[in-house]
């Protein structure tokens, strides 16, 4: 695992005028290089747009200013603002190629060259043959944003052009859910803790929860969304990956070799997705978007039940949910522990009046984590309560370290640190498992805006029941 950032790195954007290169591409750069990170970096930034080196160090300086989550980075910005360069794709590869130079002219040895292609995907084959013809791809690596294929086959037929001119190696597919602090915490609370791991099996554990609603719409991405919906958007591009963090047995190490062996195992376990397991929907008013067709039938809401067939997880159900415009945004991980025989215990004693004991983890922003179990109220009788124990980022003295998803990705991709990236036999296999439901998708079903979806999803989860929305909010250590 390569962990020296001592080369030289020139990242090249395609898609530099973007909304993703303006709220969190540009803005990450300059943290890098302001923190050191990335101290020798040099940018090249490219689209269809027509600017010029001095119009693009001006449309990034708006960026930083407005999406720069610490105003501290703009003590850097007159150093990092030499560093900028514009390729005109209008002058396409050869354009591309005199940039690239004319960024790198005083660098002598060795170097990293970063493509981040921060394109529509029906765009991305086009900058990879820009690349080849520029004869920028060999040893470089390139950064890629979802979609990777729709199904099986279109996954196959995009890595084998990748292929063609890039190896695996250097393919490097972004899921800015993995780099949360909070999605890498699954890994730490789970190997490096002796009490968790010996209980992380289908003995003790009832059913996982990831759920990922989300209250936004999708107003200014519906002619993408048409094409695409909840389940190519995020359940095999997110959901899945954090299922696999959850599910995965230890690594031998922690080298990306190691972790992404043991992730594509727990893919090759997962049974097919049975689609009568899986809740379609779609938000009142969707269809009244403009570019979105009148009758439309894609999901704009996906609650499924999937099953890692292993000998850890066999008969474990994983309950995956995620939809636009919901009642409140959030990223959790549920554990629910099997409860315990009750027969010693009085009768209205309260064991198991709010279910069983759950392990949650909070991937926002301001990563959590919280373990509930039942606890003896005070005072004569046996009466029990359920109680918890959290953890929060905010209360440690390093919660400042953290680094944004989109800034440790980058970073990461620099260094050559493929942890956090999906390969493609990763992507292949999920589109493989996708297939019956892909083929035979059941209907969608209307739910009103600001619910937490269609009432079918308490059929799919029963005996069972979701834990968004929390009966007990989570503690907020500022009040206390």
């Amino acid at each position: 695992m390569a962990l020296s950032t001592q080369h030289p790195v020139t990242v090249v954007l395609f898609g530099a005028t973007g909304d993703l290169a303006r709220r969190k591409l540009l803005p990450g750069l300059l943290h890098l290089f302001e923190t050191g990170l990335l101290p020798d970096l040099q940018v090249v930034g490219t689209s269809l747009d027509e600017h010029t080196t001095e119009s693009f160090v001006q449309l990034a300086l708006e960026a930083v200013k407005e999406f720069s989550g610490d105003d501290g980075d703009m003590a850097a910005w007159p150093e990092f603002s030499k560093r900028l360069h514009w390729a005109p794709g209008s002058e396409g590869a050869a354009g591309l190629r005199a940039a690239v130079d004319k960024a790198e002219a005083s660098w002598d040895g060795d170097k990293v060259r970063l493509h981040y292609l921060s394109v529509p995907p029906k765009a991305a084959l086009a900058v990879v043959k820009t690349l080849e013809e520029a004869d920028l791809a060999e040893g470089s690596r390139i950064v890629m944003e979802k979609p990777f294929g729709v199904d099986l086959r279109s996954a196959q037929e995009l890595n084998g052009k990748l292929h063609r001119v890039f190896e695996e190696s250097q393919i490097y597919r972004i899921d800015h859910f993995l780099g949360k602090e909070a999605a890498q915490n699954i890994l730490a609370f789970r190997f490096a803790n002796g009490l968790f791991e010996p209980i992380w099996h289908r003995n003790n554990i009832d059913h996982i929860q990831i759920d990922v609603p989300e209250a936004l719409g999708l107003e200014q991405r519906a002619q993408f969304y048409e094409s695409t919906g909840a389940y190519r958007d995020m359940v095999v591009t997110h959901l899945f990956q954090v299922l696999a963090f959850t599910a995965m047995e230890p690594p031998t190490s922690l080298s990306p070799e190691a972790i992404n062996d043991e992730k594509n195992k727990v893919f090759r376990s997962m049974l097919p997705i049975d689609p009568s397991n899986v809740v379609r929907g779609q938000y009142d008013g969707y269809r009244r978007i403009e570019g979105v067709a009148p009758e439309s039938e894609t999901e704009t809401f996906i609650a499924l039940k999937c099953y890692v067939d292993n000998w850890r997880w066999a008969g474990v159900p994983f309950y995956l949910r995620t939809g636009k415009r919901m009642a409140e945004g959030a990223r959790i991980i549920s554990i629910a522990f099997k409860e315990p025989p009750r027969s010693m215990f009085p009768k209205h004693s309260g064991v198991g009046d709010h279910g069983p004991d759950h392990l949650t983890f909070d991937l926002a922003d301001e990563a959590r984590m919280s373990l509930s179990f039942y606890g003896k109220r005070p005072g004569p009788g046996m009466k029990l309560d359920k109680l918890s124990m959290q953890f929060a980022m905010q209360d440690t003295g390093w919660a400042g370290s953290v680094l944004e998803a989109y800034e440790r990705l980058i970073y990461d991709a620099a260094r050559g640190d493929r942890t956090l990236f999906t390969d493609a036999e990763g992507i292949e296999r999920l589109w493989e498992v996708s297939a019956p439901l892909l083929e035979n998708p059941p209907i969608v079903r209307r739910y009103p805006q600001g619910s937490w979806g269609p009432n079918q999803i308490h059929q799919l989860i029963a005996p069972f029941a979701w834990r968004l929305p929390f009966e007990r909010g989570w503690r907020d250590t500022n009040s206390i």
